[in-house]
């Protein structure tokens, strides 16, 4: 059973940075695409960054320049550093792993992890 665990959230002040961590248990993490996704009340799901097992990113338009995503496979966990946070960045964060082969799709969640930016 593959596991999702996220670390690092919390309360910070606009401008402040976090780095949240996910460790993956259960399955080789360096075969899955990694992702972070976000969620604010009343809002949609989104998709924050992403990192494929090759190592190519990807990050929403809103935290380009602010967020890196990064994985080391032989800690199994994927990070992402969030610098000069804002307020809109207050959300639920959500770890993916992700996997898509010619007959199979793999998808597993972390429980998701707070992070709040006020002052």
């Amino acid at each position: 059973q593959v596991q999702l665990v996220e670390s690092g959230g919390g309360l910070v002040q606009p401008g402040g940075s976090l780095r949240l961590s996910c460790a993956v248990s259960g399955s080789i993490f360096s075969i899955y695409t990694m992702a972070w996704f976000r969620q604010a009340p009343g809002k949609q799901r989104e998709l924050v960054a992403s990192i494929t097992v090759s190592g190519f990113t990807n990050y929403a338009d809103s935290v380009k320049g602010r967020c890196t995503i990064s994985r080391d496979n032989a800690k199994n966990t994927v990070y992402l550093q969030m610098n000069g946070l804002k307020p809109q960045d207050t959300a639920a964060y959500y770890c993916n792993a992700g996997r898509v082969t010619s007959t199979d799709r793999y998808n597993y969640w972390g429980q998701g992890i707070q992070v709040t930016v006020s002052s």
